[in-house]
């Protein structure tokens, strides 16, 4: 049965005007923006440096985020992690989040594997007002989109990451123009056959160099 517009009011009434990232990030459990929030453990908003100058930006979180309430401290986090580092990147320049703040998933019986389940239009559309704030309080130089999701949330309609990916994109936004640049998400790497993932893998870490570079 689809979800009706009620369900999904945004998250526009929950969001402190003015708040720094540490009052956005205690006020986020009481959204309920959309239907995400009740199925999942809890809300994961964001990690690192609230002065950032580089934002990684990503889907949602995982099951393994989901139970943390952290994002980015599953596989695909590592990955990035990685990624980051062979990029050139200091960590602690960084800010850590992602489109959709609550796990999407499906499940066959209580207690099976909680399976992923990509957050479609409504769930971006719901959650934006929170990846704004945040954007907008940190202030990054640079913002890189990591998958389709968060390209969705932040870049031109018309962006496809299979087409544009790498590219420095400026955009006027609530704080100036700023550069973002979307690349695949590093989920994605996870997934390429064995045989070409290493070539999946330095692809990302050559888009994350050209963020890297823009930072001047």
């Amino acid at each position: 049965m689809p979800v009706s517009k009620v369900d999904r009011p945004g998250a526009q009434q929950w969001v402190p005007e003015g708040a720094d990232v540490e009052a956005l990030r205690a006020a986020a459990p009481s959204c309920r923006g959309c239907e995400l929030w009740e199925p999942a453990t809890q809300v994961v908003f964001s990690a690192g440096a609230v002065d950032a100058r580089i934002a990684l930006v990503g889907e949602q979180p995982g099951d393994q985020e989901d139970r943390r309430g952290v994002p980015f401290v599953g596989p695909a986090g590592r990955l990035l992690q990685k990624a980051v580092a062979e990029a050139g990147i200091d960590v602690g320049t960084t800010y850590v989040t992602n489109a959709v703040k609550h796990f999407r998933f499906t499940q066959s019986a209580p207690g099976s594997r909680r399976v992923h389940a990509s957050p479609d239009v409504g769930h971006i559309t719901a959650c934006r007002p929170w990846l704004a704030a945040e954007l907008a309080r940190v202030d990054p130089e640079v913002v890189v989109c990591l998958g389709a999701t968060a390209a969705k949330a932040l870049l031109p309609k018309d962006f496809r990451v299979t087409k544009h990916r790498g590219q420095l994109i400026v955009q006027q936004t609530s704080r100036g123009e700023k550069t973002f640049l979307g690349t695949i998400h590093p989920s994605a790497v996870l997934r390429t056959p064995e045989e070409d993932r290493d070539a999946a893998y330095a692809g990302l870490v050559a888009d994350l160099r050209t963020a890297a570079a823009a930072l001047g």
